[in-house]
């Protein structure tokens, strides 16, 4: 069951991913035509471009933690006996999930705090450039927990994309 709402939730992330990458494309198109078609640069499309692009990145770590996309000492741990790479696995996954939730805890920190900053071309709160990556970190949390109850029970998490 809770493989299946990760699952869920890193495919949601990626198809969100898709939607971003499409709207970045959209908005540099824009302001590319604007400025040297009409003459006149829209302002707000670098900063929608650039608030996309934290949210394209942000939900794309969170499902790299999830399908093992990250990098990784792979290398080093194939040569390791069993015993000793489990318990490294395990030491992986745990270090990751504490930097998760404190990327979660410090970013909706971080957000609370310039929430009544505006962004001036775009008209909304500064706080919506951290919540993204509030948001990936509580999925990284969340997929950590996923592949340390894999690895208690002797398997591996499939991709989201299988």
């Amino acid at each position: 069951m809770y493989t299946r709402i990760c699952r869920k939730l890193a495919r949601t992330c990626m198809w969100l991913g898709i939607a971003g990458l499409v709207a970045v494309i959209c908005a540099v198109s824009w302001q590319v035509f604007g400025r040297y078609v009409l003459n006149n640069t829209p302002t707000w499309a670098e900063s929608l471009a650039l608030l996309l692009v934290i949210y394209v990145t942000m939900f794309g770590v969170a499902v790299g933690v999830r399908d093992a996309g990250h990098i990784g000492l792979e290398s080093l741990l194939v040569l390791a006996p069993d015993w000793l790479r489990l318990k490294m696995e395990y030491l992986i996954h745990v270090l990751v999930m504490l930097f998760g939730m404190a990327m979660a805890w410090n970013c909706a920190l971080l957000a609370e705090s310039v929430w009544s900053y505006r962004l001036p071309t775009l008209w909304i709160s500064e706080g919506w450039r951290y919540v993204p990556a509030t948001v990936a970190g509580v999925l990284i949390v969340m997929f950590c927990i996923e592949h340390i109850i894999a690895l208690a029970q002797g398997r591996e998490v499939e991709p989201a994309w299988g």
